[in-house]
């Protein structure tokens, strides 16, 4: 069996449509490549595309996205209620069978190093492709964002991996990085407050919350393990979102934070209305969220996979705001 990789590129456009479809073609031109999806957010002026295929293709894809972004999206020019760093902001490679963590970041390393050289954009190292662990952390190398890398670039403690340590005002700086699968998740809050959406996600992400006591600072941790989650207005649906990365689904599934958020909503006088995935997600979570949820309500869990999918989408209201295509989101449905 050949190994398998997904990449994951979040690019800096939600709206243009003309470029966007201008980067997933140089991905969907390549040999042995398969384009999975593609998730535009206006609001977020964001798109995140998935693909997939063999290490070396999907490496040579993910090149000509990166390549193509950074001539068609100008960074001073770009706002979104997304944090941002970069016309390519993040691009993460992700072993999907028959490929080990450790081999991917391999791959990861060769891409880092060639949009470096080739592109001379500043490349940062993430997540297990970065052995210095105080920077492995995508919100930590992203903090201040596009407008403050100009001066964070220059700090010794912040020299690109890759690339010139000099911002590129267009093009900004990427991340690039071998991890393992991520689902990106948001919740639906009935409230247009960002300080409750920031509140509940303080609440529930990992890291929790720093306060300053009679002690100094103290952080507070969140009630989920390896979930990152930040809060914020989408205009376009009328709706404050919990937005989250669930970085181990194993230890932390999607049905058991959809439960804490609500929960923490109704500690806020407020109701959830529903929830969106962005991008792919595993079979296997999907039916462990149907069956968990059928289990509260004293219903069978022994049911075929489309029952138990349909369970899921439901208790979450994965299709309030847009329809749920499994066909679309189920990663083993595609591939």
């Amino acid at each position: 069996m050949k190994p398998i990789i997904e990449c994951v590129p979040n690019f800096s456009e939600g709206v243009d449509p003309d470029i966007i479809n201008s980067i997933t073609g140089e991905i969907a031109s390549v040999t042995g490549v398969k384009l999975l999806n593609v998730d535009a957010g206006k609001d977020a002026n964001r798109t995140v595309v998935t693909f997939a295929g063999e290490p070396d293709a999907v490496v040579e894809a993910a090149f000509l996205a990166i390549k193509m972004a950074g001539e068609l999206i100008d960074m001073r020019a770009q706002k979104g209620e997304h944090p941002r760093m970069g016309a390519t902001d993040v691009c993460p490679l992700i072993p999907i069978s028959h490929i080990t963590l450790d081999e991917v970041a391999v791959y990861a390393e060769h891409l880092a190093r060639r949009v470096g050289e080739e592109l001379q954009i500043p490349v940062y190292l993430y997540e297990h492709s970065q052995p210095n662990k105080t920077r492995s952390n995508l919100a930590a190398i992203r903090a201040g964002e596009y407008e403050g890398f100009f001066k964070k670039i220059k700090l010794p403690a912040w020299k690109p991996d890759f690339g010139p340590a000099e911002m590129d005002a267009r093009r900004g700086a990427t991340v690039i990085g071998a991890r393992d699968f991520l689902i990106a998740y948001n919740i639906n809050l009935d409230t247009q407050s960002i300080n409750i959406a920031n509140e509940i996600a303080c609440e529930v992400r990992e890291t929790g919350r720093i306060v300053i006591n009679e002690n100094g600072k103290q952080r507070i941790p969140g009630a989920l393990k390896y979930v990152k989650a930040i809060g914020w207005y989408i205009e376009e649906y009328g709706l404050a979102q919990v937005s989250m990365n669930l970085t181990n689904i194993a230890v932390t599934p999607i049905h058991i934070v959809f439960d804490e958020v609500k929960s923490r909503a109704l500690a806020h006088n407020i109701t959830v209305v529903g929830s969106e995935l962005i991008g792919m997600i595993p079979l296997k979570a999907m039916l462990d969220a149907g069956a968990y949820f059928r289990q509260k309500l004293g219903q069978s869990q022994t049911l075929n996979e489309n029952k138990l999918i349909n369970s899921a989408v439901e208790a979450m209201g994965l299709n309030q705001l847009t329809s749920f295509e499994s066909e679309k989101r189920i990663i083993e449905y595609l591939l």
